[in-house]
């Protein structure tokens, strides 16, 4: 892994969730890699410690249900054996699911076999907001506490979909809008407790969750990944890489000291492109 620059985080526990998947997987290097001490929560443990184990003696894995307030306080317990008390946290875990997913992109008539607006369940919502604000409101309620006293940084996983809704996604799109206003609260809320809360609204980066997407069985583009580059400035998905910039400033109370309530899109372009 190669960072963009190196800033001083030798002073920093962090508690990452999420942090099996490909985004927090390779946020939790490049913090380490700082000198942190980074502690890799995630409900799949054994995707977690892959990556701990990879990073050496200032990471750990920790399992984790960020739906469950007392698998997080466990968490947080572990952490602190470990490490001592966690001074930054990043809110990463999230994602979609397919029963808040419709098969168009826009209603038709006719509808027959086909997945509408009418046909997503109820469940499916309700599991999708829950995976990503329900998630990022108990693990910080948990890991806040402690930082009212001492201060901390906390980092939000949003996405460029918070500022304009993609289609077939409603749940995902509305529940990361969710999370950049939520951001926005808990940095105005927390602000006197000298904890600042930022996001990072990540543009389209081929991940785990997302590949079948975006790419055929024989590996050629979608339709959807045409219409995605056309609509990117840039004309490519991001890398990993491209969102470590971002990360670090956002972690450097030095050079992000006056920073809160801010989203920060690394999107190549995407959300403020108009389509003309």
């Amino acid at each position: 892994m190669k960072l963009p620059f190196k800033v001083d985080l030798s002073d920093k526990i962090i508690a990452v969730t999420g942090a099996g998947g490909v985004i927090c997987g390779e946020f939790a290097r490049a913090l380490a890699a700082c000198g942190a001490k980074v502690a890799l929560l995630d409900i799949n443990f054994d995707a977690a410690k892959k990556i701990a184990d990879e990073i050496g003696d200032n990471a750990i894995a920790v399992r984790c249900d960020c739906l469950n307030k007392d698998s997080i306080i466990a968490a947080k317990e572990n952490i602190e054996e470990s490490f001592g008390k966690v001074n930054f946290l990043i809110n990463g875990a999230g994602g979609n699911n397919p029963r808040a997913t419709t098969d168009n992109e826009t209603m038709t008539a006719d509808t027959q076999g086909v997945k509408d607006f009418f046909k997503l369940e109820e469940s499916g919502i309700k599991f999708v907001f829950d995976l990503n604000i329900t998630t990022a409101f108990l693990v910080t309620q948990v890991f806040a506490e402690a930082m009212v006293k001492t201060g901390g940084n906390i980092i939000n996983i949003s996405s460029m979909n918070a500022f304009r809704p993609l289609t077939k996604i409603p749940a995902y799109s509305a529940a990361k809008a969710g999370i950049s206003n939520f951001t926005q609260w808990l940095a105005v809320h927390f602000a006197p407790c000298n904890i600042r809360v930022n996001a990072i609204a990540p543009g389209f980066f081929v991940t785990n969750q997302n590949r079948a997407l975006l790419y055929n069985e024989d590996g050629t583009p979608t339709a959807r990944t045409g219409k995605i580059l056309a609509a990117t400035p840039m004309k490519k998905f991001g890398e990993i890489g491209d969102l470590l910039g971002a990360l670090l400033w956002l972690a450097d109370d030095t050079a992000s000291g006056f920073v809160t309530g801010t989203v920060i899109p690394v999107d190549g372009g995407f959300a403020a492109y108009s389509g003309v």
